[in-house]
């Protein structure tokens, strides 16, 4: 009796996770990230994407957002 296995409808799930690399060993690294068809961004990709995608009118004074920034930072949200 043979089984067959039907590929799977849904989309392949996704880890992201951040890795530390050395600078020498980033072009291997990326040869070896595009042959398993990952892709790599690092955090300066990330904070220009961030940036972009930002509001550039906030409605809110700059000791609000600190309010706010040091609740996140000292855990009181």
């Amino acid at each position: 009796m043979e089984t067959t296995v039907k590929p799977s409808s849904r989309r392949m799930s996704r880890e992201k996770i951040l890795v530390d690399i050395p600078r020498s060993d980033m072009a291997f690294f990326r040869l070896f990230a595009d042959k398993f068809g990952w892709q790599l961004v690092n955090k300066q990709i990330l904070w220009k994407e961030y940036m972009k995608n930002s509001p550039k009118n906030v409605d809110l004074s700059e000791e609000e957002i600190m309010e706010e920034v040091r609740a996140v930072q000292y855990g009181k949200v």
